[in-house]
């Protein structure tokens, strides 16, 4: 993440504002706090009686400007890249609060994105902070997805992703509560997700049939044509060599890697039993 140095050093001129803007505000105080007084930290998500390492927030997000002193406009990967990163732990933060309270199931499945993104220290740190901050922040998770939709307009696939996460947590805890389907919902209209493609990610995750066809957004009794239709779309979605070349961020390149791998696997799966 080149951009989380420059960010928190302060040498990133760009001024991200708005929701965004003031969530990260808030996590760098409490990130340069937290570095300059040595206090240790915990890999949890704080939700009343389960708190992170780094106890209580002490400030209200929005209170914070988000901004470097560097001067210079940042590159637009990087500009991409840090408005990825805020606006999917923002918006997890306020998913896993959706029906009432941060179950400890919800706060691991977090931690295990940040393992499979493979963020690590300083930034794994920041990443819970912004998770934290956003949950108890002011703000809406629509609020944060009507800002992520300005930065990510010739991106579908990373729209396509910030969904599919979404669905992970919500379900980490074995229910799917309305508040959180709405909530979804509202974030998929806002990203310009058509109910189809809304539908194919949640049947994906909220398996009704075969493991391989959930993975492919279908179901058994799919034709052939629909079988190798999907498959084609999800490897052009997912392809790491795409992604890489796209200038995506880091992180979406890890979950994309494994996406690709589960679509293979189904895929194979699939051809072998239809004997494609």
């Amino acid at each position: 993440m080149s951009w989380f140095g420059k960010m928190v050093g302060g040498t990133i001129g760009l001024m991200i504002g708005g929701p965004l803007g003031a969530i990260a505000g808030g996590a760098i105080g409490h990130h340069l706090f937290d570095k300059e007084s040595g206090a240790a930290h915990r890999d949890r998500v704080n939700d009343g009686g389960w708190q992170d390492g780094f106890g209580q927030s002490r400030s209200s997000a929005g209170q914070r400007p988000f901004g470097g002193a560097g001067g210079g406009r940042a590159a637009e990967a990087e500009k991409r890249q840090m408005s990825y990163f805020l606006a999917l732990f923002s918006i997890l933060g306020k998913l896993a609060k959706a029906d009432g309270h941060v179950s400890r199931e919800e706060g691991e499945q977090v931690v295990a994105f940040l393992d499979a993104m493979g963020v690590r220290g300083d930034q794994r740190q920041f990443a819970i902070r912004v998770f934290n901050e956003a949950r108890n922040s002011p703000y809406s998770a629509e609020d944060f997805a009507r800002q992520f939709a300005e930065f990510s307009r010739r991106q579908p696939d990373l729209r396509s992703s910030m969904i599919d996460m979404l669905f992970r947590i919500a379900l980490a805890d074995g229910e799917f509560h309305p508040a959180e389907e709405e909530m979804i919902g509202n974030i998929a209209r806002i990203l310009g997700i058509s109910d189809t493609e809304l539908k194919t990610i949640r049947e994906r995750h909220i398996a009704q049939t075969d493991q391989a066809y959930s993975v492919l957004g279908l179901s058994p009794d799919a034709s052939d044509e629909d079988v190798k239709s999907a498959y084609r779309r999800l490897v052009q979605e997912y392809h790491p060599d795409r992604i890489v070349s796209q200038g995506m961020p880091e992180e979406f390149v890890e979950y994309a890697t494994q996406r690709f791998q589960e679509i293979q696997d189904a895929w194979e799966t699939i051809r072998a039993e239809r004997r494609l």
